[in-house]
């Protein structure tokens, strides 16, 4: 391919990508979430007791810092609780609260089942090809990515 098919390529890839993401936002908003908090709030919800933070900044690829700040506003608002490992005293299990739970199980299920409907619309073939491809994309990005700028 040649370089003006592949600018193109990549920029209706990112056009696609960017309204994914809006949507995502959108529907975090009616919440008073960002894209991040909602990613967050799913995986509490759907970790086994007593995930911790690292695992969950790993899990979606969030910072340290970001997935703390986002512990910290819900911890306030009381929709979380925090306990500290017993093996790493800087590590805290994230534990949802009765009221974490009721609000995350209004917002979290809903948003799965969009996900869910809209790759119902797929074939079979085509989901895992999606999912092939993105796979292969996205790890280019991040090997490209940290070769970058050293």
């Amino acid at each position: 391919m040649d370089g003006e098919k592949l600018t193109e390529l990549v920029r209706e890839y990112c056009r696609q990508r960017d309204i994914q993401i809006a949507a995502y936002e959108v529907y975090a908003r009616k919440f008073g979430l960002t894209a991040k908090e909602l990613l967050v709030l799913g995986m509490i919800l759907y970790t086994p007791e007593n995930g911790f933070q690292s695992e969950i900044g790993k899990n979606l690829t969030m910072a340290r810092q970001t997935v703390s700040a986002i512990i910290k506003k819900f911890v306030k608002l009381g929709y979380v609780s925090l306990k500290e490992s017993k093996i790493d005293h800087r590590n805290k299990a994230v534990k949802l609260t009765a009221k974490g739970r009721e609000y995350a199980e209004m917002i979290i299920p809903p948003a799965v089942r969009v996900e869910i409907d809209a790759m119902a619309e797929l074939s079979e073939e085509d989901a895992a090809s999606l999912i092939r491809i993105t796979r292969i994309f996205s790890e280019e990005i991040r090997r490209n990515f940290e070769n970058t700028g050293n």
